[in-house]
């Protein structure tokens, strides 16, 4: 009973703190989700994933997980309920990152200056291994640089710049804010509705193959945006289908700056896999030590954070979304994928047909929609809603059958910004 005293006593623990940290050193952090506190630097300099902290200004820090770094030394005020964990360390692997961001920013500086490209990095490795951290930084150093890279984020299992089951993109014109997140104005969003590819592959490569597409026409119109290049978030999926889903991704996107992060194995495949072609580069990232292991539970509930966070926002940016109702014959829901491909008799003898993982299903609302996660297409008609991006999400609360209505859960009044929505199998016990 004493351990279990003390904890809850530790949790429940007030601090008012200030930490001095030398030239080089880290102060991480980890806090729960129910946990809240101010970070303000006092002194020197400091930053966050790469986005520098303002001299004076305090940040509210709310379940996260973060390190705040300094280039030159710098001093930290702390203040609100203890975190989980707290502490200094001077051995981070921040230089070698910093000489990778050199080295693509001088790549960007040569696309600009001859018309073509610049750099597309892809970050790869297992989950919890610090890819979504790196593509933040790398972002924020970019900008802080003068450049406007486009963010890819194909980790539909958690979502960073989108709900969870999106592939998505972003164009970053300033530094990412370290209590919101990537900004949400111009997302390009398209929906698989899986917490995993693994649910329908076909479909994540086709989204993604239409997402590049889609980049490249922008990087075509557009010689800086050219050169400031792409930063591609991956899955924590390496093995098997997963890996055969990261080539795919790395093709389809033409990265050719792959950091591989963690894993001797990983990188010792993906240098065989494009020994062949000189543009690519291979490149092996030490992980940091501050990187957390999380458990399913704490993915799962991640994930009904961002669900939460699109509806009510942010501690410091809250929102407030509103519950509609509207008749059921007015709702068009269609499912991606589960039809059958084609008739037996029409496959070759001994062959048998396989679902269809491109096919559209029309779908009558029922109360199987409940706390499903629906996306609303831009689609101008049915058969374009696959290769058409979203416009946003509702959250469906109830189906009455006997009335002919559904109730759901919409960032704003009014009517749907399209017609078509979309559902898989993303699911929130968001009240």
């Amino acid at each position: 009973m004493d351990d279990l005293d003390d904890h809850e006593e530790n949790a429940q623990k007030e601090i008012d703190e200030c930490h001095a940290l030398k030239k080089h050193q880290e102060l991480r952090i980890e806090c729960s989700s129910t946990e809240s506190f101010l970070i303000r630097l006092d002194e020197g300099t400091a930053e966050i994933f790469g986005a520098e902290l303002h001299r004076g200004v305090s940040i509210n820090v709310a379940g996260q997980k973060l390190a705040v770094f300094t280039w030159q030394g710098c001093k930290i005020h702390v203040k609100g309920k203890k975190p989980e964990s707290m502490y200094i360390v001077s051995e981070t692997p921040m230089i070698s990152y910093m000489n990778a961001h050199t080295i693509l920013n001088n790549k960007r500086k040569a696309a600009l200056d001859s018309g073509k490209r610049g750099p597309h990095c892809i970050f790869l490795g297992p989950t919890d291994c610090g890819k979504s951290t790196m593509s933040r930084m790398f972002c924020n150093w970019a900008v802080r640089s003068g450049w406007e890279p486009m963010v890819v984020d194909l980790d539909v299992g958690q979502g960073s710049i989108s709900a969870p089951g999106c592939v998505a993109a972003t164009p970053i014109e300033s530094p990412v804010d370290i209590e919101e997140g990537y900004p949400l104005e111009m997302p390009l969003v398209y929906f698989l509705g899986h917490a995993t590819p693994s649910d329908n592959p076909e479909l994540y490569k086709f989204l993604v193959d239409r997402l590049a597409g889609l980049l490249q026409r922008r990087a075509e119109a557009d010689p800086k945006a050219a050169a400031s290049g792409l930063i591609i978030n991956t899955l924590g999926w390496i093995e098997g289908l997963g890996y055969e889903l990261q080539i795919h991704s790395i093709l389809s996107l033409k990265a050719d700056n792959i950091f591989v992060l963690e894993q001797d194995r990983l990188y010792s495949q993906v240098s065989a896999e494009f020994k062949d072609k000189k543009e690519v580069e291979v490149i092996k990232l030490i992980k940091s030590g501050g990187v957390v292991k999380r458990e399913k539970e704490d993915r799962r509930q991640s994930r009904e954070q961002r669900i939460h966070d699109y509806f009510y926002g942010t501690a410091s940016n809250p929102l407030v979304p509103v519950t509609q109702t509207a008749r059921a014959d007015q709702l068009m829901v269609y499912r991606i994928g589960g039809g059958p491909r084609a008739p037996s008799s029409t496959l070759p003898i001994g062959a048998q047909s396989v679902a269809d993982p491109l096919r559209l299903t029309n779908l009558p609302a029922s109360a199987e929609l409940s706390q499903s996660l629906l996306a609303v297409s831009h689609a101008p008609s049915a058969d374009q809603i696959l290769s058409t991006n979203i416009a946003g999400f509702i959250l469906v609360k109830d189906v009455d059958a006997a009335r002919g209505t559904v109730t759901y859960l919409s960032p704003s009044p009014g009517n749907l910004p399209g017609r078509y929505l979309v559902t898989g199998s993303i699911r929130s016990s968001l009240n």
